[in-house]
């Protein structure tokens, strides 16, 4: 089911420790990763200070974009939960004053979309 649920674009939780151990250059000092997910190739991390994307591209995977987004930057958010027929929940973050979300990841049921939510809401609040 993980690689289906890649397939369709839905995250899956990876741990702070894996997370810390790849990507620990991008972080500050003092910069600790509390919550990630990957989707596919791509990454996502929720650190004490910041919401960090790692954007995978080509087909090699060789070239990488890393988002750094403050989370005092982040002007609201939205949570669409997974529904009887739709497998997945949606968390949409936008920044400043877009008008378009700047984020938009999906979650499979296996996530604690609720979780997510208020983690976030503690960064941002």
């Amino acid at each position: 089911m993980g690689l289906f649920n890649s397939i369709l674009g839905n995250a899956s939780e990876v741990s702070p420790e894996q997370l810390h151990q790849k990507y620990e250059r991008l972080l500050a000092k003092n910069e600790q990763i509390e919550l990630g997910f990957k989707l596919f190739r791509d990454v996502f991390m929720f650190t004490n200070k910041r919401l960090i994307l790692v954007d995978i591209q080509g087909i090699t995977g060789s070239k990488a974009e890393y988002k750094s987004m403050p989370y005092k930057n982040i002007s609201r958010f939205s949570l669409e939960t997974a529904g009887t027929f739709d497998l997945d929940a949606e968390l949409k973050i936008w920044i400043s004053s877009e008008d378009q979300p700047t984020v938009s990841k999906k979650f499979n049921k296996s996530i604690d979309v609720y979780e997510v939510q208020r983690f976030l809401a503690e960064k941002v609040m």
